[in-house]
């Protein structure tokens, strides 16, 4: 579910930026599914690495295998040298501007973990890093970012991701008490619902925005209309006291992203 999170923005971008009447480019589709692969598993392993001591506190997390011990720091730090590796051979496949847009991301995915330990927005941080790939589709694509577009598209995948990780985070709110972590779903609590409505309609209108500032047609503000139903569902059904309705929700906004590409697709064509 990760992996798509990651990777959806990227085909969000993509498919704006494909020529009126053209599918999205195939190669630069694959391109980026390898690197939304990679670098998720890399954003995992620094997670896990920054994590290991709460980890092992916490139920869900104590088999990861660093917390569990059934691998070293070492070999692990070893393991994300590989990771980084070859998505570094990804980024250099792309244009000098998206592989500086790129590689300036990083800083976000190795601070993303130390969040949850000073504040209690850790989320948003996790918004700006999981959506980069919204800026850097369209740098792909066209060879530098159209901000009037790219900008409220960004800004809308951050909203999402404040959506889906705090109902995300509810999952772990007890244990979270316990060892200290903070996280959006402690902050909000019994107000989350309202939060995540504000979200969503932050989310709708970046999504707006971005598809009037690239002409967009009625398809695509269908999906837009389609996806607010979809978020308006999960909120309004959420029970935030439930963890395996929480893991429901999360994993259920892969729909969400999926009928955004193809409203931009239909869109587009």
């Amino acid at each position: 579910s990760g992996t798509w999170l990651l990777y959806l923005p990227c085909t969000w971008s993509i498919g704006l930026a494909a020529e009126p009447g053209c599918l999205p480019d195939c190669y630069m589709l694959s391109l980026f599914g390898a690197g939304a692969v990679l670098m998720r598993g890399a954003g995992c392993t620094i997670n896990d690495m920054w994590d290991q001591d709460y980890d092992k506190k916490v139920a869900r997390t104590a088999s990861r295998p660093l917390a569990a011990g059934d691998i070293s720091t070492f070999q692990s730090f070893v393991f994300l040298g590989g990771q980084l590796s070859l998505a570094l051979c990804v980024l250099l496949c792309l244009n000098y501007y998206s592989i500086v847009l790129g590689a300036a991301s990083l800083s976000l995915v190795i601070t993303y973990p130390l969040m949850k330990r000073i504040t209690y927005w850790p989320q948003l941080v996790l918004g700006l890093a999981f959506n980069w790939g919204a800026l850097l589709g369209w740098s792909a694509i066209k060879g530098s970012c159209e901000w009037s577009v790219c900008l409220p598209l960004y800004l809308a995948g951050v909203m999402w991701t404040l959506v889906y990780d705090t109902i995300y985070a509810h999952q772990d709110k007890r244990d979270d008490v316990l060892i200290g972590v903070k996280s959006t779903a402690l902050q909000f609590n019994e107000d989350t619902k309202q939060w995540l409505s504000g979200f969503s309609v932050a989310m709708l209108l970046g999504l707006c925005m971005a598809g009037m500032n690239c002409n967009q047609t009625f398809p695509y503000y269908s999906a837009v209309a389609a996806v607010g139903a979809h978020l308006a569902h999960q909120i309004y059904t959420l029970d935030i006291d439930k963890p395996e309705d929480c893991w429901k929700k999360f994993t259920s906004n892969r729909t969400v992203g999926v009928l955004l590409f193809v409203g931009i697709m239909l869109g587009n064509l």
